[in-house]
């Protein structure tokens, strides 16, 4: 084979590998000893992995019986109310001991205890997103092939990397507010599963599922507005992870806003 054509189908394994180096040696030095964060291939792992679980998942359990999960269900939707608000509580009092903007506030790459400790708790967000993977998990397990829509596998999905970069980049600063409104909402959203868990008798108490997707669109467009701002602000916070935040945003306002179309509005007008 000629040289030339070695050298070509080389180049792109090279340029991997720099790329793979790059990502390595420019992250957060504070963050990097820290689980799943160094490298970008154990979360890589995790996402392979998912969408094997995702795509084989159903076909395995075909013929099986759904798994009762109930009692697991309990104890994992609390637990997850009880990590959510204690994020949601070292976010707020982090942010507002570090006298952190609203409007603009780089972040803080320093070794001091406030800079620490906001980037431990975002450690924290993003290692929950993993966790989170559970919930497809149980839906394959309990046979709801239904849920495993294009909207939750593709939030899943991209909520791990998304998070990942944030957490091996920009642990704190103007992230700092996405971590905080998101585990509000995950407090009621997981409260609502658990309650949801103990069974069909629930049901009664549970009038407001339909709020709580409308508090999930008012958290991605408050996100929206915020960052935009960010992004032609001048601030001193990577304009790059704006634009991704502000486009990542954009497309889960439009798949919520199908989805809340889709189960309230034209559900009502077929009743009517």
């Amino acid at each position: 084979m000629p040289k030339s054509v070695v050298f070509k189908m080389g180049l792109p394994w090279k340029r991997l590998q720099d790329f793979h180096q790059w990502v390595l040696d420019n992250g957060d030095k504070r963050t990097d000893p820290w689980l799943l964060v160094y490298s970008p291939v154990p979360i890589t792992c995790i996402f392979l992995c998912y969408l094997v679980l995702v795509f084989f998942g159903p076909k395995v359990m075909e013929k099986r019986q759904p798994v009762n999960l109930k009692y697991i269900l309990i104890i994992y939707n609390f637990a997850m109310v009880c990590l959510s608000a204690y994020m949601f509580y070292e976010f707020t009092v982090t942010s507002w001991l570090a006298n952190y903007s609203l409007l603009c506030q780089p972040v803080d790459y320093s070794n001091s205890p406030l800079g620490m400790r906001m980037a431990k708790v975002c450690w924290w967000f993003f290692f929950s997103k993993v966790i989170e993977l559970s919930d497809t998990v149980f839906f394959v397990l309990r046979k709801k092939n239904s849920q495993l829509t294009f909207l939750h596998v593709y939030h899943h999905c991209t909520m791990i990397f998304n998070w990942w970069s944030g957490v091996k980049y920009v642990a704190g600063g103007q992230s700092f507010l996405i971590g905080l409104i998101n585990s509000l909402v995950h407090i009621v959203m997981y409260l609502y599963y658990g309650l949801a868990a103990f069974g069909p008798h629930m049901q009664k108490y549970l009038w407001w599922k339909r709020y709580l997707t409308t508090l999930q669109l008012t958290q991605f467009c408050i996100i929206t507005v915020h960052t935009t701002y960010n992004l032609f602000a001048d601030c001193d916070f990577p304009d790059s992870m704006n634009a991704v935040v502000v486009a990542y945003a954009l497309t889960l306002i439009a798949l919520f806003s199908n989805f809340y179309y889709q189960s309230y509005l034209a559900k009502r007008r077929k009743r009517a």
